[in-house]
């Protein structure tokens, strides 16, 4: 068996399309320009990329960018001050803040900050508590993204046997959930669960979110199963040439393609998702915001 490959990238482009036709509606129906502001706290070479990046694909389906840049030393009292003046902008619908941040400034003080309607992020206590009991609240993007390729690719997930590998806030926790509220049946497994390949090997879904490279071989996975990668871990590749290095998931993708019966490449699998869920996120703020439907498949 070949794995069908599904294509982050290509579905990326496909939700930011979706985004950008309800950002037109909203103009034209109703003259409202979803904006999104962005703050940045130092300069963090990956972070400055990833900032420029939405930047660019926020203008792209024409809501309203917003680029704060603070100096690596900002008081936390002045980043404080800056949050409450977006929450308090009837023009920003979304607000976030790049992680990580500097070392003194304290990042869940700082998140909670953010009006819970605002956190596009869907870090926030708040929404992190909505999601767990199955109320509505902003998500957060990459599990979203994973949720919208999961049902793109299978229709329904009802009945199936999920397991998501890593416990993290950001990532496993709330991918959990999601899937619990698409009724599947869910495991939530790390580094020190017992038995860890065969607690893979009953999956019908496998969401590998554990920061470790290649760290999931072909032979944990069921013949069939679908295979959601969302680690993003650069290793050396001499094959390239002299310090050359390679992007990489959590899953080592040749052994895993053989057995599983859809998967996501690294690059171009969940990466390219976690940005359109952004814009996704900041359009359904907005129609939240004002008392407007939501656009129908942009959230869970």
């Amino acid at each position: 068996m070949t794995a069908t490959v599904i294509d982050g990238k290509a579905f990326a482009a496909k939700v930011r399309g979706k985004v950008a036709d309800h950002v037109t509606r909203l103009k034209t129906d109703h003259g409202i320009t979803p904006g999104l502001a962005v703050v940045l706290v130092g300069e963090d070479p990956a972070s400055q990329v990833y900032v420029r990046s939405k930047g660019k694909m926020t203008v792209e389906v024409g809501m309203k960018s917003v680029e704060h840049k603070l100096d690596v030393e900002t008081p936390e009292a002045e980043l404080l001050a800056l949050i409450d003046q977006l929450n308090n902008d009837p023009d920003i619908h979304g607000i976030l803040v790049q992680l990580p941040l500097p070392k003194h400034l304290d990042e869940d003080l700082v998140i909670n900050s953010i009006s819970p309607a605002k956190d596009v992020d869907g870090f926030h206590i708040s929404n992190v508590g909505l999601l767990g009991t199955g109320q509505k609240s902003m998500v957060p993007c990459t599990p979203l993204g994973c949720l919208m390729m999961l049902r793109d690719h299978h229709g329904s997930l009802s009945g199936m046997d999920a397991v998501v590998i890593g416990r993290s806030n950001i990532v496993g926790k709330p991918m959990a959930q999601l899937l619990l509220g698409d009724s599947c049946t869910v495991t939530i497994a790390h580094s020190r669960t017992k038995d860890l390949p065969d607690v893979v090997r009953r999956a019908d879904i496998v969401v590998a979110a554990v920061g470790r490279p290649e760290m999931v071989p072909g032979d944990w996975i069921k013949k069939g199963a679908t295979v959601i990668d969302v680690g993003i871990n650069r290793l050396d590749a001499p094959e390239k040439g002299e310090g050359k290095t390679k992007l990489v998931g959590d899953v080592d993708y040749e052994s895993c393609a053989a057995v599983a019966g859809a998967i996501t490449p690294v690059p171009g699998g969940v990466g390219p998702m976690t940005i359109a869920c952004l814009l996704a996120n900041t359009v359904t703020a907005c129609c939240r915001a004002n008392g407007l439907a939501e656009p129908e498949g942009l959230t869970a």
